[in-house]
């Protein structure tokens, strides 16, 4: 027979499980959202981005893409993980990331004039354009126009 006593170490087993699986989730969703193994994109407007970058005196790096564009999802899979130029670029830069054709992407596309794909762009935190790429890159040549937009801002 069951007793109250059982009742309750089996209630409080089956709530430190619960907790202790719950917490695990949450750890390995907030260390896919910010991983050291690959870019970490902001998923916020341009609006919220600029505001960022002028409060962290950080330059902005955009990638401009399309969803049909074969270099673009070359960039998305191996250029952004590759985790020299991740660790630079987390450190340097807001990492931004937006399709052209859709939502905002289509004002930005018309106001950056960007009609290439990919185009990788560097803004000063004031917003102003310094550096403008287009076509695929590795990750020794994404640190490398890093490099050279650092200088430019």
């Amino acid at each position: 027979m069951i007793t109250n006593k059982k009742y309750q170490l089996l209630y409080s087993l089956l709530a430190f499980l619960f907790t202790v699986n719950f917490c695990t989730a949450q750890q390995k969703t907030a260390k896919a959202k910010i991983s050291p193994e690959e870019i970490n994109f902001r998923n916020i407007s341009w609006k919220e981005v600029s505001a960022e970058a002028k409060k962290s005196g950080k330059t902005i790096f955009v990638d401009a893409y399309t969803s049909w564009c074969g270099p673009c999802k070359l960039l998305k899979s191996k250029t952004f993980k590759d985790k020299m130029a991740a660790g630079y670029f987390n450190r340097n830069f807001i990492n931004y990331t937006i399709d052209m054709e859709k939502g905002e992407g289509i004002e930005l596309a018309k106001d950056w004039k960007v009609n290439s794909y990919p185009s990788l762009l560097f803004f000063d935190p004031n917003g102003k354009l310094v550096l403008r790429q287009i076509g695929y890159v590795d990750g020794k040549g994404l640190i490398e126009l890093g490099k050279e937009a650092l200088e430019k801002k």
